[in-house]
């Protein structure tokens, strides 16, 4: 945003760090040209992404043991519902 809306450093990284974020562009920033516009949709779609994709790389391994004792859980669960039903059906 520098070198196309002309902003400064400071007024550039806080902008992008907002779009990055998905927070939308800050109220007191707005691109004005066609091209800084055309250039912060791009820019949102990709760091969106981008965001997305590195706390999945940080955070996937520990909800990928989440999700596993999760199964596992339901898994026990079931097989003594399965063992109560087929108490009840001797009955």
């Amino acid at each position: 945003m520098h070198a196309i809306e002309g902003w400064s450093y400071l007024d550039s990284f806080y902008f992008t760090s907002f779009i990055a974020t998905g927070q939308g562009p800050p109220g007191n920033l707005q691109p004005a040209s066609a091209l800084g516009k055309a250039f912060s949709s791009v820019l949102a779609f990709v760091s969106v992404g981008t965001v997305i994709t590195a706390l999945l790389f940080l955070f996937g391994p520990f909800l990928g043991r989440v999700l596993k004792a999760g199964e596992d859980k339901l898994e026990e669960v079931e097989k003594e519902v399965e063992l109560e039903v087929e108490g009840q059906g001797r009955n």
